[in-house]
């Protein structure tokens, strides 16, 4: 039998990347929150996904918005991994970032940058998933963050090694 202790243990143990999703509130303020459940979903179109738990304080305004951010850490942005994973504070106040033209809040020093229309929505138990069709995209080849047990780090150079 499944047991939320257990699944919490397999998807700790899990290694994903690690990525923060911005958009603007209806009075144009910029929102943003650390999100690991980032995934590819079709190229034709190009769409994405990624989930919000419907407890955070920002998921009405992420859920109701016409698009979103989703910035690919670089491996040096483990700083702003946790400050967009942290409550009660102006994130943005201690950032580099600006609008783009899409009037999205991009934050500095990324690996990616994917600007998405939202495409659907799907509520999924505590969360609701997000599906986002990619309209502009930039890479900055920096290489990307690594989350994996609560730790943060570079994607090991073995994994480079040719």
């Amino acid at each position: 039998m499944a047991d939320q202790t257990t699944f919490r243990s397999i998807m700790g143990n899990y290694p994903t990347g690690v990525t923060v999703v911005t958009a603007t509130t209806a009075e144009k303020e910029p929102i943003g929150l650390t999100v690991n459940s980032f995934t590819s979903v079709s190229m034709d179109p190009m769409l994405i996904s990624w989930a919000i738990d419907k407890n955070v304080s920002t998921h009405d305004e992420f859920v109701h918005q016409k698009g979103f951010a989703v910035h690919t850490l670089a491996a040096d942005q483990g700083d702003v991994c946790m400050l967009f994973a942290t409550k009660g504070t102006d994130r943005f106040s201690q950032i580099n970032w600006e609008t783009s033209s899409r009037d999205l809040p991009v934050i500095a020093g990324y690996s990616g940058l994917l600007e998405c229309s939202v495409f659907q929505t799907i509520d999924a138990g505590d969360h609701t998933i997000l599906i986002g069709k990619v309209e502009e995209a930039a890479d900055s080849g920096k290489k990307p963050l690594l989350y994996h047990q609560r730790t943060f780090g570079a994607i090991p150079e073995a994994f480079y090694e040719k």
